[in-house]
């Protein structure tokens, strides 16, 4: 069980950084994404962060640190759920593949992470 916990894990946290890093670095396809859907260039700064501490959360919990790391689960679940929610609205379904990926590790990793202390 601890296996799958620390793979999923590790993707999820990779998957999160990387996108902090794309939105930190202004990635012309983020750019593009948030126009398409909506989003203020501006937010991105706090999006990029938000995700970022989403990873250094479930690194945290990964190394020991559970109800970090379950926190941290949480609030990249309801992230992407807001996520999701936002390209409804907009109507932005051809790429709702990506937010869905990011949604469904979140998820993944917070079942796995409340499996383990149970």
């Amino acid at each position: 069980m601890f296996i799958a916990f620390a793979v999923v894990t590790v993707i999820t946290i990779a998957l999160n950084a990387g996108m902090a890093i794309a939105d930190f670095s202004r990635a012309r396809f983020v750019l593009a994404n948030s126009a398409e859907v909506g989003l203020s260039p501006s937010l991105l700064p706090l999006l990029a962060t938000l995700k970022a501490a989403g990873a250094a959360g479930l690194l945290l919990g990964l190394l020991g640190a559970q109800f970090i790391g379950i926190a941290a689960a949480i609030g990249l679940v309801l992230f992407f759920t807001g996520a999701l929610a936002v390209h409804f609205r907009a109507r932005v379904f051809y790429n709702i593949a990506f937010p869905g990926t990011y949604f469904t590790a979140a998820v993944a990793s917070l079942v796995l992470a409340v499996m383990r202390i149970s």
